[in-house]
């Protein structure tokens, strides 16, 4: 059964493909709006900043998303530090709530906002190969509800069919290079490195303090980071 869904999925995106210059991911996330009743979709490759061990900061650059919200939603996450797709990602497994309203408590940063957005539910599913872990696929429906065994089933290979794509786009990068995003999350990364030497602290301390400046003064870390790039704003060890 599952191999027929496979072949079946595999055939559509051949198909949304065919003429199309748009990447695997972009049609997989598109293909998950029609196949599993879903509101939206988005992808993003992440990796580890600071230690081997897997301690480090994770960072992360948007890939794909189908609308809007769908792209606030990554952003937001990102901003925050906290959401499905992180927990999907340090888990390795797939993270579903059918009823965010009823879960903010899980997620205090991420969820009263999404709720703001527009998400109702949200479903992560982790982007790997093995041991190897390479992004996430984050859907949302604006109405709450779980995933029918069906949908889930299509959503596990869709991840799959996702994580060829982006194996395909990272062809020549390392998992822990994002330059060949075209997405302005990248710049995070720059602008962290800056206030790290501006701070003369770590690197997960400059991302702590780039996250607090975007919440408190609610700007994206995407706004927060063009600032710090531009050099229009410093932060400093005894104030900003």
């Amino acid at each position: 059964m599952a191999e027929n869904r496979l072949q079946r999925l595999r055939a559509l995106l051949a198909a949304d493909r065919s003429g199309s210059a748009r990447s695997t991911v972009s049609l997989a996330c598109e293909r998950c709006v029609v196949e599993l009743g879903v509101s939206g979709a988005g992808a993003t490759v992440l990796s580890r900043l600071g230690g081997a061990d897997g301690d480090g900061q994770t960072s992360r650059g948007l890939v794909h998303a189908t609308n809007e919200v769908s792209a606030g939603l990554e952003d937001l996450q990102l901003t925050v530090g906290e959401g499905p797709c992180l927990d999907a990602f340090a888990s390795g497994g797939p993270v579903l709530v059918s009823d965010l309203a009823a879960a903010t408590a899980r997620w205090p940063g991420f969820g009263p906002a999404a709720c703001e957005l527009g998400a109702a539910a949200v479903f992560s599913f982790p982007l790997q190969i093995g041991v190897v872990q390479l992004g996430s696929l984050d859907l949302y429906r604006d109405t709450p509800g779980p995933l029918t065994r069906a949908e889930l089933t299509d959503a596990l290979i869709l991840g799959d069919l996702a994580t060829e794509g982006v194996v395909a786009d990272l062809d020549g990068h390392g998992v822990d290079d994002l330059s060949w995003l075209a997405d302005p999350h990248v710049e995070v990364h720059q602008a962290a490195g800056m206030v790290q030497t501006q701070l003369r602290s770590s690197t997960e301390v400059a991302l702590i303090r780039l996250r607090g400046y975007a919440y408190t003064h609610n700007l994206t870390l995407a706004e927060v980071a063009r600032q710090v790039v531009a050099r229009t704003l410093l932060f400093t060890e005894d104030g900003r």
